[in-house]
């Protein structure tokens, strides 16, 4: 009995885990930081464990599958509904595999308010986790909402330099996004008959005025998070400031809700105004590769660098996904984890350094693979993943996106080419005055290699780089369907085409009230 159950709630072990192991850290004593870390770990890699048990029971079709869904507020029509399609589940799979790589790294770096930082660190997973697994709007909202203030609490009391700055930028441009997005809510939840229901927004006959116009709400949410430029000026000095762990989080998951906003709520709910403004959408997202690649070329702290790479990088997700076609909208998903395990592991590689020189300016470095020849084993390897190496994870996406580009309109693709070359030169470039050339600098003679918790630390990294690699069709089978859905429903003329394509797991959440009832 107790195993069927577990097995009919994953979604909710995985949701709430970490909020358990986050109340459990709040009973320690602030002295026991030994426990308080063990507690941390324990709970991501048993929220880990019940992601993996779930990939046994996820079979990538286009319905929504692990579904749960209970009354919450009845007279608001507001349901606790969860589940799952291809793309959701993938990002929240990356989602738990970064985590317990990220407490780890907080290892030795967090030294002050620890208790405070793993409570705020479980709770940001809970609201994760949440985000890409609601298909209730309200509770969406919710679990959007949950995952500000952690990571504002996290740059603001745990960054570097001009923290607080760069935190209130963080609130204040998310905060604006989320308020044009609840208002956008409010306003199809009173004219599609009061539900925030995921499926019944499908049907709603929006008129193209108000199609254009919720699009832009939801649009300018989703761009902020993403960020598509040229929204982006707050992310390098978030990434920039955080801890190594906040810098992980933020560039491996929360870019994503971004992405993952456009993909399952403001694309498929109003097609007509994607077939308006996609030109503009593919034009600012050619222009923001070309423009974080160019900008990330003359940084001189390597990881505003990195920081500068995510807009090129993330560029890429969005050209994919508005390319409109199967390629293209394949690659940008498989881009999306992509970038969450090679940039997530150069920020990783970057605070590591910081923990042995504290300095992030590339002329305070040169020659250093002399001295942590495995350190630069591992950095040259994740810039090799991060540039599209073939046979890397990379690769495979950016190409996707590229053909799907081509396919849709050849200039979006040619300009994309200029980006992928760009990235080359400017990694290239860092990496070879980083850990090349004389070492001239009195401090870079003593610096201590890779211990074994940051080898343990970057080796699953690598591993699951190379698998995407050489073998993506796990991935890509678990993905297919769903894509297959999402071009149906953003491809879609009115309302009445909608009806025609929900698929049976979409007529169950029509009729879950009544189920429940019953």
């Amino acid at each position: 009995m107790l195993i069927e159950w577990l097995q009919s709630h994953l979604l909710s072990l995985m949701v709430f885990l970490p909020t358990a192991g986050a109340l459990f850290i709040l009973l320690l004593p602030k002295n026991e930081a030994a426990s308080i870390k063990a507690t941390a770990l324990g709970f991501t890699l048993f929220t880990l464990l019940t992601n993996i048990w779930a990939w046994w029971f996820f079979h990538g079709l286009a319905d929504f599958e692990l579904q749960e869904t209970l009354t919450w507020i009845p007279a608001f029509n507001i349901y606790y509904r969860l589940g799952v399609d291809g793309v959701s589940f993938l990002l929240i799979t990356l989602t738990n595999f970064l985590m317990p790589l990220v407490v780890l790294s907080s290892w030795r770096e967090i030294r002050t308010k620890l208790k405070e930082y793993m409570f705020l660190m479980l709770i940001l997973q809970t609201g994760m986790v949440g985000t890409f697994a609601a298909l209730d709007l309200f509770l969406f909202y919710v679990f959007w909402e949950v995952m500000l203030i952690p990571m504002y609490f996290l740059i603001g009391v745990w960054g570097s330099g001009r923290k607080i700055m760069a935190a209130f930028k963080f609130i204040l441009y998310t905060m604006i996004g989320s308020v044009l997005m609840l208002v956008a809510i409010l306003y199809g939840y009173f004219k599609g008959g009061q539900s925030f229901n995921f499926v019944d927004w499908l049907t709603i006959p929006f008129g193209l005025k108000e199609q254009l116009w919720l699009f832009l709400a939801f649009g300018l949410a989703f761009a902020i998070k993403v960020p598509l430029f040229p929204f982006h000026t707050w992310l390098p000095d978030a990434h920039t400031e955080a801890p190594t762990a906040g810098s992980v989080i933020l560039a491996g998951v929360l870019l994503k809700m971004g992405t993952y906003g456009f993909y399952r709520f403001a694309m498929p709910f109003f097609p007509e105004a994607v077939r308006y403004f996609s030109p503009y959408i593919l034009t600012l997202a050619v222009v923001g590769i070309v423009y974080g690649s160019l900008v990330a070329m003359v940084q001189k702290d390597v990881k505003r660098l990195v920081a500068y790479s995510s807009v090129a990088h993330l560029g890429f997700v969005i050209l994919g996904l508005f390319a409109l076609n199967q390629k293209g909208v394949e690659g940008a998903v498989l881009q999306m984890i992509n970038h969450g395990l090679s940039t997530g592991a150069l920020f990783l590689l970057v605070g590591m350094i910081y923990e042995r020189r504290h300095t992030r300016q590339i002329s305070a470095y040169g020659g250093i693979a002399a001295k942590v020849p495995v350190y630069a084993f591992f950095f040259i390897f994740v810039t090799l993943s991060s540039i599209g190496l073939p046979g890397l994870n990379n690769f495979v996406g950016e190409f996707l996106v590229l053909l799907g580009a081509f396919e849709t309109k050849g200039i979006f693709g040619i300009v994309a080419v200029l980006g992928v070359v760009l990235s080359a030169i400017y990694m290239l470039w860092m990496v070879e005055r980083v850990f090349f050339g004389k070492l001239e600098h009195e401090e870079n003679k003593k610096l201590q290699d890779l211990g074994l918790r940051e080898v343990l630390i970057l080796v699953p990294l690598c591993l699951a780089m190379i698998g995407i690699g050489v073998y993506p069709k796990p991935i890509m089978n678990k993905m297919h369907s769903s894509t297959e859905a999402f071009l149906k429903l953003t491809m879609r003329t009115d309302a009445k085409a909608s009806a025609q394509l929900l698929t049976p797991s979409h007529q169950y959440m029509k009729n879950d009230a009544r189920i429940i009832k019953n």
